[in-house]
């Protein structure tokens, strides 16, 4: 016997299973691995100074909390390869980075689910120059760029997310993917009908020639046809006998 849900019931559980972690990682896993650069950015007395940011998206992190809405959270960690120019040296380092992403699950009419990020704004991104051990003269010059790299890396990211492929992700037609789901049972099983049908009419047609070909049993002659032994002719009447 089924356990009945009320559509109440019904509609949280539908949202709860078709909106995983799996399936936002899916939709953000296309920008896994976009390198883009930032720079170069004047730096320094007189803008001397030359700062160019090398970065690289890695693998999304998901987290999902179900409360009264479902929300995510998506992390997306950076490498950032800093190259300082400073005319009489240039210094490398590479540094981590992290941009945060909030989103929600919501449903719209007709039957739309709808996955809503906010662009990230540049205090959504993270850039650890702090754990590196540099001179106090570089991490000065880092500092005056700073919110110029991390509004740049902003930008960058919600140009990607903004992509039609992850917005394809984020927006589901529910009744249009029920339709196309109906449909195509129908037609798998219309098909399958046909399939059966043809292997019943070859089945037939093959038993129908095994016995039209099969060589004929010479003591029983064929259904309609004359008897090939020559007539049997009736006795002579008997002669009366002498009075």
């Amino acid at each position: 016997m089924p356990e009945y849900l009320s559509y109440e019931e019904f509609g949280r559980n539908f949202f709860e299973i078709a909106v995983t972690e799996d399936r936002i990682a899916d939709a953000f896993s296309t920008i896994a691995g976009e390198e883009f650069q930032v720079g170069p950015l004047p730096a320094g007395p007189g803008g001397m100074v030359k700062v160019v940011a090398d970065v690289k998206i890695a693998e999304p992190e998901i987290s999902r909390e179900v409360g009264e809405l479902i929300t995510f959270t998506v992390r997306l960690p950076l490498a950032i390869g800093l190259l300082i120019d400073l005319k009489l040296d240039r210094l490398r380092y590479d540094v981590d980075g992290l941009i945060t992403l909030p989103l929600t699950v919501r449903c719209a009419k007709p039957l739309e689910l709808r996955i809503e990020v906010d662009p990230p704004a540049p205090r959504d991104v993270f850039v650890d120059v702090a754990s590196r051990n540099m001179r106090g003269e570089i991490i000065r010059n880092l500092a005056s760029v700073d919110a110029e790299i991390r509004n740049v890396i902003a930008k960058t990211v919600a140009e990607e997310i903004d992509k039609p492929e992850i917005r394809q992700a984020r927006y589901i037609d529910v009744a249009a993917e029920l339709s196309r789901a109906l449909e195509g049972a129908v037609e798998e099983e219309a098909e399958a009908l046909a399939d059966v049908s043809d292997e019943v009419e070859a089945a037939v047609a093959e038993v129908a020639t095994e016995g039209a070909d099969a060589p004929a049993d010479p003591g029983v002659a064929p259904a309609g046809a004359a008897s090939a032994q020559p007539p049997v002719a009736a006795p002579a009447p008997e002669k009366p006998a002498a009075p």
